[in-house]
């Protein structure tokens, strides 16, 4: 495995994880979390099905919210704001926290409404043209769809939807993008276009992946957080933080044997 190096100077906080627990009804879904985010590297969150990550990764814009009878206890700071204060624009916040699903979903438009009209409706007042040129060139779509940018999104490939779907992404210039799982329904080739894709952006933007692929988060981390799973007294799985450090310190030198057993195949 190769790892991306991390960063020799401190880099600043983005999100500040604080005893973080997530229940859906009676359920707990992840369990006192808490870890800090820093600024324009890519963090990859770890571990077996249902341990948490997806629930964790969504509750920095807040889209459990949208879930009947999820609640959220703990508190989460975005550039020292706490997201889950009652004084929070929820619509501002996920202007600034960006998400991209498991499985592309473009918009039933054409490629270049699938940019426009998110910027449009987000009071974008630029040439929108311009606007969308600049978010397909850089997720390296572009030259393949200069030529038929009023084709539906859904015409082109699976790696391809993905693609502008992070375009439409980045097009109202978040802070952060949330990942995940964005490779899992895609083949290998387009894996390592989004792969790729995600190392320049990580110049512009902090990138939270959550990935099953451990190949992957040695790639292209820089932190990555390893969670596992505990059995409450009915028989219920949860999930919890288990080690938060460099991707090199939790692939090479993990401070918990459980990490180590996980990342060398063990389990899981």
């Amino acid at each position: 495995m190769s790892f991306q190096a991390a960063t020799i100077a401190p880099a600043r906080t983005v999100l500040s994880v604080r005893n973080t627990t997530v229940h859906y009804g009676s359920t707990l879904g992840v369990h006192d979390v808490s870890f800090d985010i820093p600024e324009h590297q890519i963090t990859a969150l770890i571990g077996p099905s249902g341990c948490g990550k997806s629930t964790l990764i969504r509750c920095f814009n807040r889209l459990n919210d949208l879930i009947p009878g999820a609640r959220t206890q703990g508190e989460i700071y975005f550039y020292g704001q706490n997201i889950y204060a009652e004084a929070m624009a929820v619509d501002r916040l996920r202007r600034q926290i960006g998400m991209v699903f498991q499985k592309p979903n473009p918009f039933d438009h054409s490629i270049y409404e699938n940019i426009a009209f998110g910027a449009r409706i987000n009071g974008y007042v630029g040439n929108l043209d311009q606007l969308v040129e600049r978010s397909l060139y850089r997720v390296g779509l572009w030259d393949e769809v200069k030529d038929r940018l009023h084709s539906r999104g859904y015409d082109l490939s699976g790696g391809q939807q993905q693609r502008l779907c992070i375009a439409r992404s980045i097009a109202i210039e978040p802070r952060v993008l949330l990942m995940d799982e964005p490779c899992s329904a895609l083949d290998p080739l387009a894996t390592h276009l989004i792969e790729d894709l995600m190392q320049e952006l990580r110049e512009h933007y902090t990138i939270i992946i959550v990935t099953h692929n451990m190949q992957q988060a040695a790639r292209i981390s820089d932190m990555a957080a390893f969670f596992n799973t505990k059995t409450d007294d009915r028989g219920l799985r949860y999930g919890y933080l288990v080690e938060f450090d460099t991707t090199e310190t939790i692939f090479q030198e993990p401070h918990e044997k459980l990490t180590r057993d996980y990342v060398s195949g063990r389990f899981g």
